[in-house]
């Protein structure tokens, strides 16, 4: 068997809020760039911003050097349907976000898209979640960021089933805060975690923000090792012009 395809939107998800998302979107971006991909980030809904703030997506270009774009921003630090009562604002539509991200995948080789919080955190006034946003994605994948510690297999679980139910392929899992010195707690949950049949993609240290961004940039292909295999695969068809 071939090298698993990269899909043209990589969905980033987590297990829970602050699992280390933002920078394995980050992660992510340099890769595909680095192997001579045109790629490009989106997040849906940014909440705990105010207008004029850097967000999640500006950290990302921060390090990346990549261009980014939301869908819209809220001040309150929750999730976007309580956020947005809270300012009786309205929230983008799910054809809204799927019309944003089909604009960007037609100037762009891969389009990564990073969620609010868990896989099934509201995005819509509808209440539609991240993972119908993915299921409404003709060609899309999903990469699940995951804790180390303890509680971590459970909540992984939990989202892989959810993605299953929903035919959402899932890429592979990233733990998004991995320690210098892991516990016993730690490494038994890598063990686990990679026994998985979708498999660990890697592991980014904790601390990797603090990182200048020439260094970030050249250091994310290495904790990502599982990736890189459909990265490169993806640019070599991209220079043949081969789907």
């Amino acid at each position: 068997m071939g090298e698993p395809r990269l899909p043209a939107v990589v969905v980033v998800t987590g297990t829970d809020t602050d699992v280390g998302k933002t920078v394995v979107t980050a992660a992510v971006v340099a890769l595909l760039v680095g192997v001579g991909l045109r790629v490009t980030a989106y997040k849906p809904t940014q909440t705990g911003v105010a207008p004029g703030e850097s967000g999640d997506m500006g950290e990302v270009e921060r390090l990346t050097g990549v261009p980014t774009s939301e869908g819209t921003r809220l001040r309150a630090p929750m999730a976007p349907r309580p956020a947005a009562r809270l300012e009786g604002a309205a929230l983008p539509t799910l054809a809204d976000h799927v019309d944003i991200i089909s604009d960007l995948s037609a100037g762009h080789d891969v389009v990564v898209v990073e969620g609010a919080g868990g896989l099934l955190v509201e995005l819509t006034d509808d209440g539609e979640t991240l993972a119908d946003l993915a299921a409404a994605l003709p060609d899309s994948g999903a990469v699940l960021v995951v804790r180390s510690a303890l509680g971590t297999l459970n909540h992984t679980m939990l989202t892989r089933e959810a993605l299953s139910h929903r035919s959402i392929r899932l890429l592979g899992l990233v733990l998004g805060a991995w320690p210098s010195h892991p516990d016993m707690i730690e490494t038994t949950n890598l063990d686990y975690l990679s026994a998985l049949p979708e498999g660990l993609l890697g592991q980014v240290p904790r601390g990797a923000p603090a990182l200048s961004p020439d260094v970030f940039r050249g250091e994310a292909p290495t904790w990502l090792p599982g990736l890189t295999g459909m990265a490169e695969s993806a640019a070599t068809a991209q220079r043949r012009g081969t789907p």
